[in-house]
């Protein structure tokens, strides 16, 4: 009850997410703490920094200060990491923080951005999408999750899918291996689709999908069974564009399908994670400007990822 404590302690983002799915409030407690994202705390301060265009920061992936720069020639400095603060990014974390779609504020901003946003890349109307598979996979699911018109953008994610039942951003430069990053992102979003009763049919591109993850149990090449890159087994939050095991799991969960053999590895490694005080550590925050923390740094325990954490074992029916 201690851990629980803490994570009712949290922001309204929070605290209806551990509700809804910890506690198993009931469902006009779930609500009003929900409602409370729009009007408090994390939502109300994204929402207070959008532009009366509907945007953040004046642009779709990037803000416009960055583009302006590539258009005169100037190369941004990523140095420090990408800027988190555009309005993909931003409507990214909203659908995360869990921003009821009714919601007056989410309403007026889908139909601002879908009047006003277009890409970097081509100037394509923001739910149109653009090329990259990682960038609209994240667009489907906000689209999706907010209600916007998003069908085109299905088919044409369905139409990017590689032999191997992935995605990955580089096909338009020649790839022809998925990506776990994109493959993920895609994933969220055509689950998304799914949940808001799209017109196209994604559930067999989505299987196919999951299994290019579970054939190599989440985090290992299917190849030789190593690790490809050690930052998949660190837990990050917001997790942006990045994959990561947590990640991986907490989607599964959400698709309200039994566990699969293939992730009792990766939930082991979830459980081997916990800490003495049954909270688990944020630990690879993936750098770059943002709008606000949303907790205490890397090597201290996280709110996040100690919800989500906990909800991957409920579901896997241990507890942890």
């Amino acid at each position: 009850m201690e851990v629980m404590d803490w994570l009712l302690d949290g922001d309204p983002a929070i605290r209806w997410q551990v509700l809804r799915d910890l506690t198993h409030a009931p469902d006009e407690q779930v609500a009003a703490e929900r409602a409370r994202v729009e009007t408090e705390g994390w939502g109300a301060r994204l929402l207070s920094l959008r532009d009366p265009d509907g945007q953040w920061e004046g642009g779709a992936c990037f803000p416009r200060r960055v583009v302006d720069d590539w258009r005169a020639g100037i190369e941004p400095d990523f140095s420090g990491g990408q800027p988190w603060t555009a309005t993909l990014p931003t409507l990214v974390l909203l659908r995360d923080l869990g921003l009821d779609p009714a919601s007056p504020a989410a309403r007026e901003t889908i139909a601002l951005v879908a009047a006003n946003c277009r890409w970097e890349h081509d100037d394509e109307a923001f739910f149109d999408g653009e090329v990259e598979a990682c960038i609209n996979g994240r667009a489907l699911s906000v689209g999706a999750y907010f209600g916007a018109g998003v069908d085109a953008l299905a088919t044409a994610l369905l139409e990017d899918q590689l032999g191997d039942g992935g995605w990955n951003c580089w096909t338009e430069h020649g790839a022809t291996v998925s990506s776990f990053h994109s493959t993920i992102c895609v994933l969220e979003g055509l689950l998304d689709y799914e949940q808001s009763e799209g017109a196209v049919a994604v559930a067999e591109a989505r299987r196919r999908g999951e299994e290019y993850l579970l054939e190599r149990r989440l985090f290992r090449r299917k190849s030789t069974g190593e690790v490809p890159d050690e930052d998949w087994l660190r837990f990050s939050w917001p997790p942006r564009w990045h994959y990561d095991v947590l990640r991986a799991l907490d989607y599964f969960r959400r698709t309200g399908s039994a566990p699969d053999a293939r992730v009792d590895e990766a939930v082991q490694l979830v459980r081997d994670k916990r800490q003495p005080d049954g909270t688990w550590l944020l630990e690879n925050t993936h750098p770059g400007e943002t709008q606000l923390e949303l907790d205490d740094g890397d090597g201290r325990p996280g709110r996040w990822n100690t919800l989500r954490a906990l909800r991957v074992l409920d579901w896997y029916g241990d507890g942890g």
